[in-house]
């Protein structure tokens, strides 16, 4: 049975030539010709669910504070572009429903990461599965992935998406876990993945996807490990 992914998936949508988690981000990343894109979503303070990866607004807006202590107007002020370069400037955090409307339209699918930050996991959950109702995105289309595993919990119970598992490094109680959620696919970081545990995930029928790899060598191996795609920054590298 072919993988649900591609063997090469855009990481934050095509992180090296547009902003992060932005719409720039998705339009790029089509017209590069990319199947698959890897975005994250999180609440703000007033629960409306955006795209954005860290805690902190920093890194990708220069502003202060945290992401879940700000409303969807004062998050919708925010630059996510300059900070990458004067050509985004002014680029929005994307809400979720924009974002999903955006991927739909150009046709791709989309691995949609629950990034409970510091809000509520279950109230996350909650609010990404109605908007992705709402928007009546494609689910043939998407697979929600999480490190936390009561945002995937409260997920499967109420619905029969596509789950994947998030690793750091594979615990060994990764096949419970993946069993207990029904989830069809492993995503492991690229740097903590050994041979045998790719091989074991394998066998077990498990899809395994890697995280995050930019180099083609590496992916090289990876994919001789039974791999079954990589998320990268470079994705334009290595299709």
């Amino acid at each position: 049975m072919d993988p649900t992914m591609s063997p090469v998936i855009g990481h934050r949508g095509i992180a090296s030539l547009t902003p992060e988690n932005t719409l720039a981000g998705i339009q790029k990343a089509a017209d590069t010709g990319l199947r698959w894109i890897e975005m994250d979503v999180t609440l703000l303070a007033d629960s409306t669910p955006v795209m954005f990866h860290d805690a902190r607004l920093e890194r990708t807006t220069g502003s202060k504070g945290y992401i879940d202590k700000i409303n969807t107007d004062q998050a919708r002020a925010l630059d996510a572009g300059s900070w990458f370069s004067s050509e985004f400037a002014g680029e929005k955090i994307p809400l979720l429903k924009d974002a999903l409307a955006l991927i739909k339209q150009t046709g791709m699918s989309l691995n949609l990461e629950l990034k409970p930050n510091r809000c509520n996991p279950v109230e996350l959950a909650s609010q990404t599965l109605q908007t992705i109702k709402d928007t009546q995105f494609p689910t043939d289309q998407l697979l929600i992935s999480s490190f936390c595993n009561k945002s995937l919990t409260y997920y499967r119970h109420r619905c029969d998406h596509l789950l994947g598992c998030l690793f750091k490094s594979l615990p060994g109680n990764w096949q419970r876990q993946a069993e207990a959620l029904k989830a069809i696919s492993i995503h492991v970081n690229a740097k903590t993945l050994r041979e045998q545990q790719a091989r074991l995930i394998k066998a077990e029928g498990y899809e395994l996807y890697c995280y995050t790899v930019n180099d083609h060598g590496q992916a090289l191996i990876l994919r001789q490990w039974g791999v079954d795609g990589c998320f990268s920054d470079v994705p334009q590298a290595l299709l």
